[in-house]
């Protein structure tokens, strides 16, 4: 799932998402987006209310999930690999743009993400609510997003021997599909940082694996 939040950059960019200003009358730090519409394609329906006066309804646009999957071969055991995706609190340590992750004490399922990046010229920063799904112990962990950025993915451990294995990571976000070709174009950034988080992710495990031993 840390990795799922590097979808933040390539969402900002399409979907122009930002987080509401301290003056603003929505909650501070509140994710709101503003969606991008082609003036020639923009389509307005319209409707009669009971009174009969004619009315507009705002224009909507379609929305559709983009995925993007990396995997590495891990020189630790999978029980190893599983157990240090599964501490999501510490998962800033090996993802350097996740400012924090916080689980709910009260619902250990849910936890309250933050994310600072810096890219293309823009200060990127998101805040969302994520729930991990039911896991399968070594095999599998994946969650969605409740509120906040829209996200879901899948982390998957796959064995290659007793002290290594394989980690696929797949993402998904959502995007207008207007923008899809935008998104599209996005994917090597987005393949690269989570390619990249998933070699610090390898260190990080390794080191785990040798103190856990000593």
């Amino acid at each position: 799932m840390s990795a799922a939040t590097a979808t933040a950059v390539v969402v900002a960019l399409v979907n122009r998402t930002t987080v509401a200003p301290e003056n603003s009358r929505l909650r501070p730090g509140h994710l709101f987006t503003k969606k991008l519409v082609a003036p020639q394609t923009q389509k307005r329906t319209s409707h009669y209310s009971l009174t009969g006066v004619k009315s507009r309804r705002p224009f909507s646009p379609v929305m559709e999930w983009q995925d993007c999957t990396v995997k590495m071969e891990i020189d630790v055991p999978i029980s190893v690999a599983y157990q240090c995706y599964s501490d999501r609190e510490a998962i800033p340590q090996w993802m350097p743009f996740i400012s924090t992750v916080k689980i709910l004490e009260d619902k250990p399922d849910l936890s309250r993400w933050s994310l600072k990046y810096k890219a293309f010229g823009r200060d990127i920063e998101f805040a969302w609510l994520s729930r991990n799904m039911q896991p399968i112990t070594n095999q599998k962990i994946h969650w969605r997003s409740l509120e906040g950025l829209p996200n879901r993915g899948a982390v998957r451990f796959f064995p290659k021997g007793a002290d290594s294995c394989m980690v696929e990571l797949t993402v998904s976000y959502e995007v207008p599909q207007l923008l899809t070709p935008v998104a599209s174009a996005l994917q090597p950034f987005l393949q690269s940082l989570l390619q990249n988080g998933l070699e610090r992710f390898a260190k990080f495990a390794k080191s785990y694996s040798a103190e856990s031993t000593t």
